[in-house]
């Protein structure tokens, strides 16, 4: 079965970061069509590439060369490949190649294995990337193609992946004496983007008994709607939920400071409590102008042509008529070098490496606005003494 097709639960565990913060958007949001993206279609078609990859190196008995080969020109036709998915599968390959190697004893290797976790989520199942065991380890490792920083994801007390865990345990602990549970994922598209963590057995089941707490609340319909920006980014119900657009409103129009100004404690803690409020806006408008063009009514609204922009009916003609009444052809025309992405993409990312490799560097980032939590060094305009009173030479 191909990924695009895969059926998923109702509780999944791509979405427990969901169910398990907001319980109630788990019924809320079985109202909603489940739509994909451009995005997530891209992604679907890298995780095949990169299945056909660890299938081939594993398994070469059975999935050769050449098969691996007629396979890859076959994704090869999808409107959405992109040669650079070769490069980045391969960075995926070689982490569980070199996983795999650094055992102590040849592991046993599941790729692409549907995990039933059901004993502790009702009708609870998943499919994980990749599954070693080797000795009393059992080792999660999932593939993730985005490429925005927004969109890294860590391995430490990951739902989704300790849940692939659970049902992996399941399954495997009458055959292996597992004792300890390491996560990896891997994000190619992004620098440092390996994330790896490990725990216990004993914590593994620990946070199981708390999935099931949360499942059971979310599935009876019990649970409460508890909106936060990571919890209703992907919601389908995120544009109507109640919950949500309450607690956006009350950030929004919030006048119950007196002082004139706020304070810096006071400026940390409104980023914290309205990172949702810009995008709950979007999202609103985004479902208010679904409703318009559909032929609802929301009050006070209509949709409406935006501003459109000019297009040639026929650039060549136009050009040659340009031409003919006198215009030096070599105005018309701009000669401008690829960019830094293009040319790599062209030329190869391995290639590009060894061929101008030295004739890169990486420019300073523009500075930008971070959670405490996030790993970058913090930096600051502030001159120290040192730098003050430092003699020039």
């Amino acid at each position: 079965m191909g990924h695009a097709e895969r059926s998923h639960a109702l509780l999944s565990a791509s979405g427990a970061h969901r169910w398990m913060s907001c319980p109630g958007s788990a019924l809320l949001e079985e109202q909603f069509p489940d739509t994909t993206s451009d995005a997530a279609k891209e992604g679907t078609l890298a995780h095949e590439l990169a299945e056909l990859k660890v299938r081939n190196y594993f398994y070469s008995v059975d999935f050769g060369k050449r098969k691996l080969t007629s396979a890859i020109n076959k994704l090869k036709k999808h409107e959405l490949w992109q040669d650079e998915m070769q490069g980045y599968t391969d960075d995926y390959l070689d982490y569980v190649k070199t996983t795999a190697l650094k055992s102590k004893c040849s592991p046993y290797v599941a790729i692409e294995k549907r995990v039933d976790f059901s004993v502790y989520v009702p009708d609870g199942f998943g499919t994980a990337d990749c599954i070693l065991i080797s000795g009393d380890t059992i080792h999660i490792i999932d593939f993730k193609y985005g490429k925005s920083p927004d969109g890294r994801v860590s391995a430490e007390n990951n739902p989704q992946m300790m849940l692939y865990a659970l049902g992996a345990y399941v399954t495997y602990k009458m055959l292996y004496p597992i004792k300890k549970v390491r996560l990896s994922i891997i994000q190619p598209r992004l620098p440092d983007g390996i994330s790896e963590w490990e725990c216990t057995l004993e914590e593994l089941l620990k946070f199981g008994e708390y999935a099931e707490e949360c499942a059971a609340l979310a599935i009876s319909g019990t649970g409460d709607c508890v909106p936060s920006a990571k919890a209703c980014k992907y919601c389908r119900a995120r544009g109507q939920c109640r919950a949500r657009a309450e607690e956006n409103v009350k950030l929004a129009f919030f006048a119950g400071r007196k002082p004139p100004l706020i304070t810096n404690e006071e400026v940390g803690e409104f980023l914290r409590v309205g990172e949702d409020v810009a995008k709950w806006l979007k999202d609103l408008q985004e479902y208010a102008l679904a409703q318009c063009l559909a032929g609802m009514e929301i009050p006070g609204w209509k949709a409406v042509e935006g501003r459109g922009s000019r297009e040639w009916t026929d650039m060549d003609k136009a050009f040659e008529a340009l031409k003919k009444s006198g215009i030096n052809e070599a105005i018309l025309w701009e000669k401008n070098p690829l960019s830094f992405a293009q040319v790599e993409k062209v030329v190869g990312k391995k290639d590009f490496t060894e061929c101008v490799g030295s004739y890169v560097v990486k420019a300073t980032g523009k500075p930008a606005l971070a959670k405490e939590s996030d790993k970058r060094e913090a930096i600051t305009n502030k001159i120290s003494a040192a730098e003050a009173f430092k003699e020039e030479k």
